[in-house]
């Protein structure tokens, strides 16, 4: 009796779906489906710009607290009058900062990372060259940081 009920329903079933097909005209099936696929692409393509956009805020941003971290490891070197230790770390912030911009495309926080990097490469020259730095100098360069990472 089951088996029955269940032909039943799909006979019903394949019934009443050939008469709504027949009902409407191709044109319009075909034009459904061709806006769905289009719909379907659009989508497609917002959310994968979105994911990257979200990658590569997320790339910068680690990137900066890495930099900022060997910031402060080399202010408290600098501190500690380690000066060779000092100017590695900022050799190290320096690199985390030129790979976030490596492939990036030019854009005005790209310039920002740029211009942070010059900045850390030329307290890392004066160090080299055994000129005085000032800890109020990293500071400032660490106060930049941190507006970075706030944008």
């Amino acid at each position: 009796m089951a088996k029955f009920l269940v032909v039943v329903l799909l006979l019903i079933g394949a019934f009443g779906g050939g008469y709504y097909l027949g009902q409407r005209p191709v044109g319009t099936l075909q034009r459904s489906v061709a806006e769905l696929q289009q719909s379907l692409k659009d989508v497609s393509r917002d959310v994968l710009d979105t994911t990257r956009g979200i990658e590569r805020d997320l790339r910068r941003r680690q990137g900066l607290v890495e930099a900022k971290s060997r910031l402060i490891q080399a202010k408290a070197h600098l501190a500690d009058r380690n000066f060779g230790d000092a100017a590695k770390e900022l050799s190290e912030a320096i690199n985390a900062v030129e790979n976030i911009t490596k492939g990036a495309k030019p854009d005005p926080s790209t310039k920002d990372l740029e211009d942070m990097a010059g900045s850390l490469r030329e307290v890392k020259v004066d160090l080299e060259a055994g000129k005085p730095v000032s800890l109020k100098r990293l500071e400032e360069l660490q106060q930049k940081m941190d507006q970075l990472l706030n944008k």
